[in-house]
């Protein structure tokens, strides 16, 4: 039987190496809306954040994510991946 290849991904806050299932993709599409990309398919710019309650704060607080997705990142973001926990 074939093995699953190790997915890894780096988190843009805590810069920690994690497998993409100890992740959240957050995503900026084409129409500049931003969302939670639950099943890692979506289609636009992405970025990772590690599924902790501190990485989930620390970034709202240093709002990396506006930098990396290029656009303001709305809080209900933030809130919905707390919720997400």
């Amino acid at each position: 039987m074939k093995e699953k290849k190790l997915v890894l991904r780096t988190c843009v806050c805590s810069k920690e190496v994690c497998e993409k299932k100890d992740l959240f993709r957050i995503v900026r599409t084409p129409d500049m809306q931003v969302l939670v990309d639950l099943k890692g398919k979506a289609n636009g710019r992405g970025a990772y954040l590690k599924k902790d309650k501190e990485v989930i704060l620390k970034a709202s607080k240093t709002k990396i994510l506006d930098k990396k997705l290029e656009v303001e990142v709305p809080a209900s973001i933030y809130e919905e991946l707390l919720g997400l926990l």
